[in-house]
């Protein structure tokens, strides 16, 4: 079985749990929850024993897809967020029922899956077309799961808000197409690299449709200055869907941006040095913009969107550093371990904010006062996430600012090294005043909170993974130092 076969399997599956509740409306939705869980489950099995190279794709759709290290590691982590986020909604469904207008969640199950096979295709493209077809289809997905709480007006706000800024994002997106097609004559990134190396190629025109195309791209990530629409989305949207976004879209911009930037820098590109400077300027302005309103955030769910802006401006920093000498990972290797520790934590903390809603409490820093007396395994929990999150030595997220910061540091990047200390220095003060609230004596009368083995049995296992990977990444490092096909022009 080829891994194409794989996705297409996933998004049939999908739309078949979609139709299900429409013509059998009495099946239960822990039916719906882990028949979606399972089959992401048996995908990511499936991932592993299927043949990881290009011919074994079927012909027609050999052009338009690659399989190399970096493709199959977005692919799994793209099945590990799904089945992460349906395994919340099943969690978070006997609150999130109250706000649809049926109690019924079927979409909140299928669509995850459609959304996680446009992502797989996304890791795999090889030319521009392929890229915003399974851009949108991910993207038309979101705007049916951020409202999905009609009765929410918070919902329905971002809803509109996400729908109308994202439409737009895509016009700009297609224009920069649009005009990287009149520049190169090729929509390839393998061509656009080719062409690029090339004096004859217009140098004005070709920058101008790199910069609309990022700026494209750059909403999707949530880069500044287009991260506005990230705090009242974040908010507004149900929990399971909101860590989706924070993880999964963010993962599935990265990788789009990853593969037209091996074609922008390529070796000889006429517009390589022009596209590093703009991404030191945006990742800075982002990773800024991300830290600095955060420490005036009183909703812990609008400190994690802020949080997630952040963590994006690292990223792209990290993708103007290209290659280091300091460690065997290329920028889009380092991108791809930043995301791999920011996945368990930043679940971690959103699975936190869900159990606590089910038990009837809000989102504001003044509902985790006293937390550490009312459930001292949750308050443990949401530590290490708010703690590897800051970056703090012995976690996963240390390891990844630790590279982003040696890259800088290689190429004397220092104007871009002190934004992203100052954002840093930020982090702990806002994760650690939310640590802090837990940790105080208030609220000590209030009853005590509790949730399922399973969630504690997930919860756990997140945690476990963050401890890990912030004392031996030695295993992930090798999976994203395997051999890759690069872009270079010829």
């Amino acid at each position: 079985m080829s891994v194409f076969t794989i996705e297409a399997g996933l998004a049939i599956l999908g739309l078949f749990l979609l139709l299900l509740e429409a013509f059998k409306p009495d099946i239960s939705r822990r039916t719906l929850g882990l028949t979606a869980i399972a089959g992401a489950a048996l995908a990511l099995v499936l991932l592993t024993l299927a043949p990881h190279d290009s011919a074994s794709l079927p012909g027609f759709i050999q052009p338009w897809h690659q399989l190399d290290s970096l493709a199959l590691f977005y692919k799994g982590f793209a099945l590990v967020i799904t089945i992460l986020v349906l395994w919340l909604t099943l969690e978070c469904a006997p609150y999130l029922t109250r706000f649809t207008v049926d109690g019924k969640l079927a979409e909140m199950f299928s669509l995850p899956l459609i959304v996680c096979a446009g992502m797989m295709w996304m890791a795999s493209a090889r030319d521009l077309v392929t890229v915003f077809v399974a851009l949108e289809l991910v993207t038309v997905s979101f705007y049916v799961l951020v409202a999905f709480a009609r009765k929410s007006a918070f919902s329905l706000e971002a809803g509109v808000k996400y729908l109308i800024l994202g439409a737009l994002s895509t016009g700009v997106l297609v224009y920069g197409i649009a005009w990287i097609y009149g520049a190169t004559g090729t929509m390839s990134f393998d061509g656009i690299a080719k062409a690029l190396a090339n004096p004859a190629t217009s140098k004005t025109t070709a920058l101008f449709g790199a910069a609309v195309l990022l700026c494209g791209l750059g909403f999707k990530v949530a880069a500044a200055p287009f991260h506005m629409w990230v705090p009242d989305v974040y908010q507004g949207a149900p929990t399971p869907v909101t860590a989706f976004l924070s993880v999964g879209s963010k993962a599935a911009g990265f990788v789009v941006l990853t593969r037209a930037l091996d074609a922008f820098m390529a070796e000889g590109s006429i517009i390589g040095s022009e596209v590093q400077g703009f991404l030191l300027v945006i990742g800075s302005l982002t990773a800024l913009l991300g830290s600095l309103p955060a420490m005036f955030q009183t909703s812990v769910k609008r400190l994690l969107a802020y949080s997630s802006i952040s963590h994006a401006g690292y990223l792209l920093l990290a993708l103007a550093c290209r290659e280091s000498a300091r460690f065997d990972l290329s920028s889009g290797g380092v991108v791809a371990f930043y995301l791999a520790t920011y996945l368990p934590m930043t679940v971690l903390g959103f699975l936190g904010l869900g159990l606590m809603r089910a038990n009837g409490l809000g989102e504001d820093i003044k509902d985790f006062t006293g937390l550490a007396k009312r459930n001292p395994l949750l308050a443990l929990l949401m530590t290490i996430s708010f703690a590897s999150l800051a970056g703090l030595p012995l976690t996963a997220g240390f390891l990844g600012k630790l590279f982003v910061f040696l890259g800088l540091a290689d190429h004397g990047y220092w104007g871009a090294m002190s934004c992203a200390v100052i954002a840093a220095a930020a982090g702990f003060y806002y994760y650690f005043k939310t640590i802090l609230a837990m940790y105080t004596t208030e609220g000590t009368d209030v009853p005590a909170l509790t949730f399922s083995g399973p969630a504690k049995a997930v919860a756990g296992a997140l945690a476990l993974v963050i401890l890990i990977l912030g004392v031996y990444p030695k295993p992930l490092q090798n999976v994203l130092t395997t051999d890759r096909p690069a872009v270079v022009a010829k």
